[in-house]
């Protein structure tokens, strides 16, 4: 039956809406990849993320390929018979005879087959060498030979015209990986990657230019008032405080209210993922703040999975402590209550120095006593099993972050993945990140980046990098990224030692905001999330299924490329009231437009200056552009009479040319105010 498309964005302004339908009757879609209920990267989010928008466009034609594995189907899978017959009888062939073509309809369909990274595509090469009639999409997330590259420590971005990919693939015994990849990359009748960084890569290495680029989205959770998450972010963070009361026992010198909790998360690839650099800029950053007498704390915390064979005795031992110290205050606080209430019964001031005894004394002292240690408060929370040699461990001991008293940044390596069942820091990832204040990911190689992403739909700050996807996709969109708590740092056109200043900086000026200003822009960050949502990102999967039908069934689909409107651009102007930053809000790239008008100079007073969110968000909302999207293709008619729906595509320059910088006073806004 015909599905109406689902609306995109449909919470952002300005945004054209489909107002017909696309039939979808006899078109089905499989979309194949190893991570399919088996969480194994971040792969497997895209996929569960975008699953209910797909499905929603697709209804029962949409079908999901992947390893059948017993954890996923037991925790991920819902177990149904098939919902139509010609599904049935396909299933039943595969049992009895191996994987074959769809071929059990009575109507041969139009199929598209959308295949994630080198481990589906060989599907992909063996759907177009037997020729079947599929119209077939390859995605990259990120090129098998590009990590590899990045891993060597070698000068990745400015050599990319010059690698020999054949030779650096065979001497990382990769070749036969590599030679898959870029088969299916070939093959497909659409080639897309998750960022513009990714597009030029793959152009390089894979020696094909992406026909559109699809950037990663999220399932956004938006809440009916603002101060909802800024709850949120003060429950989950006092649940990583009660964590450092334990951590930090015997050493708790500093003032809770006063500590601002960083961190890191990802795969532990040292270099690629920046923990190299931002290790550096802690180091830096501990000197201003020693130097300058701040009051500010700085706990980082990198969550990297790394080789260990327990918990750190010396950290659980902390948990430990404080559980005793929590229960020994709540007895004395319970019988002193008691004496209290049986005071002011008979209607008399209690006498203080009668409310306490000696048991309760001879308590809290051996409470008191239990809180001393020689040590410092431990760097890494388990035992590691390449502890002489570990990349993190290795850098702490050189830069000298040893949790000492006289240190400023604390550092806590926790080389497991977070939950909430531990006994030691038991909260999941998502709490985690809506506790702390700021993400740091300044990674080298990252082709999209979930973690500053995931950190932008809950109103937590981060930086990225200008070669991540997600730093690139939001320097386009966003007129000044920094005041809106996204800071993108410049790893592509500054040496190493320039990035990790540039990074102190960043680290430094957010240390010296005020609480209000915190809040302010976390309040600036979270209303970023819709440009993150599958309602509005989804439009770009959508634009490749359709461009690869056209390719594939000509005489029903016809593509019809135009040139798109490089001023035009969905991108969000700077805000209406003054940056919440002390810091200069400034682009990481030299290429900036010449018309974009320059950051005002010296430390904003926002104390001093009336702030409403509802007003300056409904300000920003009037100076949103919409976004230039594909015209409407013709259709053509199939022989046996049935008309089809008509396809939307456009070339890869139309959805990734950068729009011009948007002024504070658009003509929306100008007609509006």
């Amino acid at each position: 039956m015909p599905l109406s498309r689902t609306l995109s964005m449909s919470s952002l302004p300005g945004l054209e809406d489909w107002e017909d339908e696309f039939d979808l009757e006899n078109t089905v879609l499989f979309e194949v990849a190893w991570e399919v209920a088996n969480k194994v990267g971040g792969i497997y989010t895209v996929l569960q993320t975008k699953a209910k928008v797909t499905g929603d466009e697709w209804g029962d034609n949409y079908y999901l390929v992947g390893p059948y594995t017993e954890q996923g189907v037991r925790t991920q899978v819902e177990l149904l018979e098939p919902p139509t017959p010609a599904l049935k009888r396909t299933l039943d062939s595969m049992n009895s005879k191996g994987c074959k073509f769809l071929a059990q309809n009575e109507e041969k369909p139009h199929v598209v087959a959308h295949f994630h990274e080198w481990l589906a595509g060989i599907g992909l090469c063996l759907c177009r060498a037997r020729r079947l009639p599929v119209a077939t999409i390859f995605t990259t997330h990120a090129t098998l030979l590009g990590r590899y590259l990045c891993a060597g420590a070698v000068d990745f971005y400015n050599n990319l015209e010059n690698f020999n990919v054949d030779k650096e693939a065979g001497e990382r015994q990769i070749y036969h990986r590599y030679c898959m990849e870029r088969a299916a990359a070939h093959c497909a009748h659409v080639f897309t990657t998750v960022s513009q960084i990714t597009a030029i890569e793959a152009q390089h290495l894979l020696k094909r230019k992406p026909d559109i680029v699809t950037p990663n989205g999220l399932n956004v959770k938006k809440f009916s008032a603002m101060h909802e998450f800024q709850n949120l972010h003060a429950q989950s963070k006092a649940r990583i405080q009660e964590f450092v009361r334990g951590h930090f026992y015997g050493h708790l010198d500093f003032n809770l209210d006063k500590t601002l909790y960083f961190f890191i998360a990802g795969r532990y690839e040292f270099s690629n993922k920046g923990a190299d650099v931002f290790l550096e800029a802690l180091a830096r950053l501990n000197y201003l703040l020693r130097v300058n007498g701040s009051e500010q704390t700085v706990v980082a915390f990198f969550i990297m999975p790394a080789r260990t064979n327990n918990f750190n005795v010396e950290t659980l031992k902390g948990q430990a402590v404080r559980k005793q110290l929590w229960d020994t205050a709540n007895t004395v606080k319970e019988k002193f209550g008691r004496k209290l209430y049986e005071s002011l019964l008979v209607g008399s001031l209690p006498d203080m120095n009668k409310m306490l005894d000696k048991e309760d004394f001879t308590m809290m002292k051996r409470a008191i006593f239990a809180t001393q240690r020689q040590s410092f408060p431990p760097v890494c929370t388990h035992n590691m099993l390449d502890d002489s040699s570990d990349p993190i461990l290795t850098t702490i001991r050189r830069i000298g972050l040893f949790n000492s008293s006289a240190d400023r940044v604390k550092v806590i390596f926790h080389p497991e993945f977070l939950s909430s069942t531990s006994p030691l820091l038991p909260v999941d990832y998502e709490e985690f990140v809506r506790g702390c204040h700021l993400g740091v990911f300044p990674s080298y190689y990252e082709p999209w980046g979930y973690t500053p992403a995931e950190c932008t739909v809950m109103g937590i700050p981060s930086i990225s990098t200008n070669l991540s996807g997600f730093g690139c996709f939001m320097e386009e969109h966003i007129a000044d990224p920094s005041a809106y708590g996204i800071y993108i740092l410049d790893r592509r056109f500054r040496s190493l030692d320039d990035s990790c200043s540039q990074l102190t900086s960043f680290l430094y000026s957010f240390c010296q905001q005020s609480r209000r200003q915190r809040i302010i822009q976390r309040n600036r960050t979270e209303r970023l999330s819709d440009l993150l949502d599958w309602k509005y990102l989804g439009r770009y999967y959508m634009s490749a299924r359709h461009m690869a039908l056209a390719k594939a069934f000509p005489e029903h689909f016809i593509y019809e490329p135009h040139e798109a409107d490089a001023t035009q651009g969905y991108r969000y102007p700077r805000p209406a009231s003054v940056p919440p930053s002390p810091s200069l809000s400034r682009h990481s790239s030299p290429h900036q437009s010449e018309d974009e008008e320059e950051p005002r100079d010296g430390p904003p007073d926002v104390d001093g200056e009336r702030y409403d969110e509802d007003e300056e968000a409904a300000k920003d909302r009037r100076n949103i552009r919409a976004p230039e999207w594909p015209r409407r293709a013709s259709c053509a008619s199939s022989t046996g009479g049935s008309k089809r729906g008509s396809v939307d595509t456009a070339p890869s320059s139309s959805l990734s040319t950068p729009s011009e910088p948007l002024s504070p006073a658009s003509s929306l806004g100008e007609e509006r105010n």
